[in-house]
């Protein structure tokens, strides 16, 4: 009941920031990985930096908010390797503003990718995985997924949104032997927190001082709370969302 030995995981988001470090926890764990994202280029080089290494990664194109993208990159994922034990849902965007300052058209997409794009891949998943009778899914949520504060309404909406699916998602799945959970990090070191930096000037400091572990998390440190969720040490876990956000809830 140790590692990712002889299981297939997609990770969806891999281009960059907390996808990227994940997958070089999850393939260091010994997952055979399907790295999934918009842009080629980004992809095909941690694809190629793993399996230097000696581990068994393939990469293909994707975009959450399109149903038939996400329909064949599952495909594609079972194609390459036979089957899907695993999904790390990570793909999203975010957007600032305050509520009534944020456009229609931003507020549809962010629901589009976060939201819509979730729920797509989950569904593509558990078509998979129902056949098999097994699976470990996880969304990615957020601290602001369990709470509110200002600037960010639109992203932190959509990311209550994502802890809805995930808890729904565990009641309708869990009979078919698949598992689901979430991971709310706090503030991470990603390029979605450089962002905020140049948004919200200040904001990410504040959030890092009310840590009480001082510091903004990895993406490192969020794959191999991945890895545990996707591997059998976590068997009874379901419906669960995870903050990994060195204390900030407690």
């Amino acid at each position: 009941m140790t590692g990712l030995a002889g299981k297939v995981v997609v990770v969806v988001g891999a281009s960059a920031g907390i996808g990227a470090e994940a997958s070089r926890v999850l393939a260091a764990d010994r997952a055979s990985l399907m790295l999934v994202a918009r842009t080629k280029e980004p992809l095909a080089a941690l694809t190629d930096e793993l399996t230097s290494a000696g581990h068994d990664v393939a990469f293909t194109t994707g975009d959450v908010a399109d149903p038939a993208s996400v329909a064949a990159f599952v495909d594609a994922t079972v194609a390459r390797f036979g089957r899907l034990d695993g999904a790390f849902n990570n793909a999203a965007i975010g957007q600032g503003g305050r509520l009534d300052q944020v456009s229609e058209e931003d507020f549809d997409r962010v629901m589009a990718v976060n939201v819509k794009g979730t729920w797509l891949c989950l569904r593509e998943e558990v078509r998979v995985m129902e056949r098999q009778g097994s699976g470990s899914i996880i969304t990615m949520s957020s601290i602001g997924g369990l709470r509110g504060s200002s600037g960010m309404g639109a992203y932190q909406a959509t990311k209550h949104a994502v802890i809805g699916l995930t808890r729904t998602a565990a009641h309708d799945f869990g009979p078919l032997g698949i598992r689901v959970n979430a991971i709310a990090p706090g503030p991470t070191e990603s390029p979605m927190l450089d962002e905020l930096r140049r948004t919200i000037p200040g904001g990410v400091e504040a959030r890092i001082a009310a840590t009480p572990l001082r510091k903004a998390g990895t993406g490192a440190e969020i794959g191999a709370t991945a890895s545990f969720l996707l591997s059998d040490r976590s068997s009874h876990l379901s419906g669960v969302v995870l903050p990994v956000d060195g204390g900030f809830l407690a």
